[in-house]
Formats: C-alpha cells, structure tokens, sequence
C-alpha cells in the first residue's frame, strides 16, 4: 500500500498547481523507490518508458517547424484567408473544423490535425479572423473565448471520432479485456460500430455550441461597443 503514495504526490502537485512534468516526474521517483526498486533501476525504468514512447518526443521536430511557419507569416496568411469567404462566420468555421477533425480520427488520422501543428498556428488565427472581419479589434476576453472554442473542437472531435476506427488504443484494450475477462469473443468492429451514434450525437451537440457562438460574441461585443457610449453621453 505504501507504494501508492506515489499516486498522493501527483494528487497535491496538481492541487497545488506545479508543473505536471515535475510533478509525474517526482511521484514516478517516489513510486520506484517505495516499491523497492534503486535508483539505477529507477533511472532504467523511465528510460525505457522514453524509448518505448518516443511518438511523445515529436513536438521536437513540430514546435521549431511551426516557429519558423509563424516567424514568416503563417498566421497572418491564415486571416487573409478567412476573409476571402464572407459569410463563413466563426461559429461555422470552428464547426467544419470539428466536422473535418472528426472525420479524420474516424479514419485513423488522428495526427493530422492537433493543437500544435492546426489548432494554434491555423485554425486560431481563421476563427479570430472571421471576428474581426466583422466586429474589428477584438478585446481580451472574447479573444480567449474564441481560441477555447477552438481547443474545445478539436478535442471533441478526436475523443468522438477515433473510437469509430477499430484499430485504435482504446477499442483494442476494451476487447482484449472483456474477451479475456469475461470469455466472450467481442470483435473491435462491433465496438466501432457502436461508437458511430455517439460520434454523432458529439458533433450535433458541439456543433450546435459552436454555431451558438456566434450570438455570443455578437451579444458581448454590441455590450462592450454600448457601454462606452453610454458613458460618454451620461458624461455630456
């Protein structure tokens, strides 16, 4: 039991806002360590997990990639874009962008979009593009909430839409599982199937909250562009 003080570690780092590597990197340490392993051991264990997962490192390669795209103009490139298309508004953009996202997971893409190379550097500046298109500069507050909206559509859109591709993680461990578990013989296509009406529902769901997105930001922003006046003419 005493090894999972290992799990208290991560429970008060993440309560205490620390830095989650340090934090994962600490109770890992600790849990070796309560469980009797030396510290050579210990060294050894994550340097196999870091071999064995070296798809984690990638954002070695992408971050300075995506520098560079940025340095030289990618974002502004991305709003001359949006603007080419009139009427698609924020809402509708960041709702294809669900739709494409989901789509691609289903198929097993799950890294061709992603927060890094898509979300940040593309889809960020085409959302707060089709804002400003509109409503001009756009304050702090409705900025992050456009660039929330935006980390929320690919988010959903992977979680919902690689469960309907029977070769992933998740739909191979629950068959692997159940199968050997409970002695059933349970097919990772019957579980992929199954997950299309929830991909679905998913992207009515989000899609509606991303289409409502627009009311919001128009609503928020006649409110701020209201207010001043008012002031001004109480002032007068």
């Amino acid at each position: 039991m005493i090894v999972l003080l290992g799990v208290l570690v991560v429970v008060l780092g993440f309560a205490t806002k620390r830095n989650p590597l340090l934090v994962v990197g600490v109770a890992g340490i600790a849990t070796g360590l309560l469980g009797g392993l030396s510290p050579g051991k210990v060294l050894a264990a994550f340097g196999e997990g870091f071999a064995g997962s070296r798809a984690v490192t990638i954002f070695a390669i992408t971050l300075p990639v995506i520098g560079l795209l940025e340095r030289y103009g990618l974002q502004e490139q991305a709003r001359n874009l949006i603007a080419r298309f009139g009427r698609l508004t924020t809402g509708r953009f960041l709702a294809l962008y669900l739709g494409l996202r989901q789509l691609g997971a289903a198929v097993g893409l799950t890294n061709v979009f992603g927060h890094a190379q898509t979300v940040r550097p593309l889809a960020v500046p085409m959302a707060e593009g089709a804002a400003e298109r509109k409503y001009g500069a756009l304050p702090d507050r409705t900025r992050e909430k456009v660039r929330s909206f935006s980390a929320s559509a690919d988010n959903i859109g992977l979680f919902f839409g690689e469960d309907v591709f029977l070769a992933v993680g998740s739909i191979l461990l629950i068959t692997g599982f159940v199968n050997t578990t409970y002695g059933t013989h349970l097919e990772p296509l019957h579980l992929a199937l199954w997950a299309i009406p929830t991909a679905v529902c998913a992207f009515v769901v989000h899609g509606w909250r991303l289409l409502r997105l627009d009311r919001q930001l128009e609503r928020d922003l006649l409110t701020a562009d209201v207010q001043p006046s008012a002031a001004v003419e109480a002032a007068q």
